[in-house]
């Protein structure tokens, strides 16, 4: 696996570490289980970082240099392609021949460079896009910068040089077909996971005394990177009317905003802390750096609601992990996050603080109707297990194989007399 911009040891919710740094290692520990060793190549972004680590049982993480360990954002990155395509080269050097059977890139940084891999040792590349340009800039937060035409290009490149694209959903799949005239037939649905082991429901209560909120408290929770694309001020607006219509909320109203700035976000990495002070909110709305997958948990179960306003998500973690708790969800009706939602909670269009209020403060008023969404919420979020996605992801690369050999085998590659004919079994 291909994890060029961020690792997947790097834990989520700050920096460029998200939904994909999980979708990395619940993949990869799942296909290690079950008997597929997994090498995974990243940037080397500290040096005092071990240049291998055994991430689990048949999972090891390579930390490749290219360029310099700190200052590079992902918009550098580009030019440290070359850099980080030899590191790797010369890492699999020392495997024997026809030691890979799949490249597997994650973001289309990662598809450049396997690319070039795939094409070097032979093998079909499955390339996953995680976030598209022309998806993100057909639907920018105010303010926000829109992607470069440079990354347009190397996204299509890589949807025409990849042999399998993997999306998250039909509407993504559709969005490759027609942003990026990608051939349909090439383009697989393979839904990402929720770890229904750690999410799961549980004592509210307890669950609140684990994060320290007052059990009487009304909770409202955004959980992600702070930057204009997740549309974190959106729920700090809408707070602001909650409160503006009924004073005696701010007894009992709790706002909690978990993660750290990102992307766009770094720019000015205390603007949602300012905006919170301008409406005077201060009091009600909790700022929480990222916490552990299993602290998280216990966030999702404290919340009455948890909202996810994002302008876009290709599926939309945030949203199943918080169902799999039990705790029903307000998102924005955009990406993949109709599917990841279902039956568990309500989907807005638009971005409207007002109509936001709207909904929370119906939800929150409803204890009923927020029971039936839990209830609802969690029995979808059993059809999204890790080990499903494992499964079609296994499929998917099979196929892949399979459809490589045989244009081998039918001479379909022309290829010089030192380089093997067919990828072994």
């Amino acid at each position: 696996m291909l994890s060029v911009h961020t690792s997947p040891l790097d834990p989520p919710g700050t920096g460029d570490a998200g939904g994909l740094n999980v979708y990395v290692v619940e993949t990869a520990r799942r296909l290690a289980a079950r008997g597929t060793e997994v090498e995974i190549f990243t940037r080397a972004t500290d040096g005092s970082l071990p240049e291998t680590v055994r991430m689990g049982p048949g999972i090891l993480v390579h930390h490749v240099p290219a360029g310099p360990y700190e200052g590079l954002g992902k918009d550098d990155l580009p030019g440290q392609l070359c850099a980080f395509a030899a590191g790797v080269m010369r890492t699999a050097a020392g495997r024997p021949e026809h030691w890979y059977d799949v490249v597997h890139s994650h973001y289309w940084l990662s598809g450049q460079v396997g690319w070039l891999t795939a094409d070097r040792w032979n093998v079909p590349l499955v390339h996953t896009m995680h976030t598209m340009a022309r998806v993100k800039n057909a639907q920018l937060a105010e303010g926000d910068s829109a992607e470069p035409p440079g990354r347009e290009i190397g996204e299509t490149q890589v949807v025409e040089a990849a042999s399998v694209l993997v999306a998250n959903t039909d509407e993504e799949a559709g969005q490759l077909v027609r942003l990026y005239d990608a051939d349909p037939d090439k383009v697989h649905v393979v839904p990402p996971g929720v770890d229904l082991d750690v999410f799961t429901p549980g004592d509210r209560a307890a669950a609140r005394r684990a994060v320290g909120l007052p059990e009487d408290a009304q909770v409202v929770l955004f959980v992600g990177r702070i930057q204009p694309l997740k549309a974190p001020d959106l729920l700090v607006r809408a707070a602001a009317e909650l409160v503006r219509r009924d004073p005696s909320l701010r007894d009992r109203l709790v706002v909690g905003v978990l993660g750290g700035p990102s992307g766009t976000g770094l720019a000015r990495p205390e603007a949602l802390q300012e905006l919170t002070a301008q409406l005077g909110l201060s009091d009600l709305v909790r700022f929480v750096p990222p916490v552990s997958r299993t602290a998280l948990a216990d966030w999702y179960r404290a919340a009455d609601l948890v909202t996810v306003p994002s302008y876009n998500e290709s599926f939309g973690l945030v949203a199943i992990e918080s169902l799999a708790s039990g705790t029903p969800v307000v998102a924005a009706a955009v990406g993949g996050l109709p599917v990841a939602v279902g039956d568990g909670g309500v989907l807005l269009e638009g971005h409207d603080p007002a109509r936001w209020a709207d909904a929370i403060g119906d939800l929150l008023a409803d204890d009923t109707r927020r029971a039936a969404l839990g209830e609802a919420g969690v029995r979808h979020a059993k059809g999204f297990g890790w080990d499903r996605t494992v499964d079609l992801l296994d499929e998917v690369y099979r196929r892949a194989r399979a459809d490589r050999e045989r244009l081998w085998t039918d001479g379909a590659y022309l290829v010089p007399d030192h380089v093997p004919s067919m990828v072994s079994p």
